[in-house]
């Protein structure tokens, strides 16, 4: 994940729109244009440089029996929002997506009839290993020149990134994973190639080197981040019948995997 601000500064304090209007320039507009410009009506990024070329074809075979949505308390999904030639797994597992989370100019809680001086964004990309967030500032910048919008100040924050990763679905610590927990609970897996959300798995995969598999203990409508975040009893019970049998079964075929596992990055 990465984020950054959208910032119009244009002049101190605001000027009161029956003197001056038509006559200053308005930041909230020219912001809300410079938006428009980066991403359509439809949610289709038109930032080039910011999406990835292509979805490998392990992960895209991973995600073709994947459903999203469509659980109790699940919000209602646009089927037309963002790229149509990718399915809706893909878009959220698969894909980069660009958001804007907040949007300010003026004073929204008690509006004053008069022309704000300065507008600002916080937005953010949620990016799949593929992509170089080195390279997102830089195409953001260059495509707001190219749209004549040079007065918008384009900054990355101050919050850390969260780098993507991803073990891939080939990797025999996946298949392990998957017959472990097939095993314990009776049911299918759904494999997910990477998750959608951040997490600081870099630490592992990157610094340490090692293979990581997510085993999440919630469920989609779960209010995460938002008033009411809660888990399930049944979830939870779950959860630790899982855990059990993947600690078991690491005791089990542990050392094998490792051979195995290392096998494979030899062989890439």
């Amino acid at each position: 994940m990465f984020n950054f601000e959208l910032t119009v500064n244009l002049r101190e304090g605001a000027h009161h729109s029956g003197n001056w209007g038509g006559l200053l320039a308005n930041p909230g507009i020219i912001l809300a244009n410079a938006i428009a410009s980066m991403v359509d009506e439809h949610g289709r990024v038109k930032v080039a440089g910011l999406m990835p070329t292509a979805i490998p074809e392990a992960v895209k075979t991973a995600l073709a029996d994947i459903e999203v949505g469509g659980g109790p308390g699940d919000p209602d999904i646009d089927p037309n929002w963002g790229d149509t030639a990718l399915s809706l797994s893909e878009k959220v597992f698969g894909w980069n997506t660009l958001d804007i989370l907040a949007f300010k100019t003026g004073n929204p809680d008690a509006p004053v009839h008069a022309i704000p001086g300065k507008a600002h964004a916080l937005c953010h990309i949620r990016f799949v290993v593929d992509s170089d967030y080195n390279a997102f500032i830089p195409a953001v910048r260059a495509h707001l020149d190219a749209n004549g919008f040079t007065q918008v100040e384009v900054r990355q924050t101050r919050m850390d990134v969260m780098h993507a990763t991803r073990l891939s679905p080939d990797s025999p610590w996946v298949g392990w994973a998957l017959e472990s927990l097939a095993t314990t609970t009776g049911k299918k897996p759904a494999l997910l190639p990477n998750l959608g959300g951040s997490l600081p798995n870099d630490v592992f995969a990157e610094v340490l080197g090692l293979p990581t598999v997510w085993v999440p203990h919630s469920y989609p409508a779960c209010s995460q981040h938002a008033p009411d975040e809660h888990l399930l009893a049944p979830v939870v019970r779950e959860s630790l019948q899982i855990m059990a049998g993947l600690f078991w079964d690491l005791g089990t075929d542990g050392a094998r995997l490792t051979r195995e596992h290392r096998a494979q990055e030899l062989s890439e």
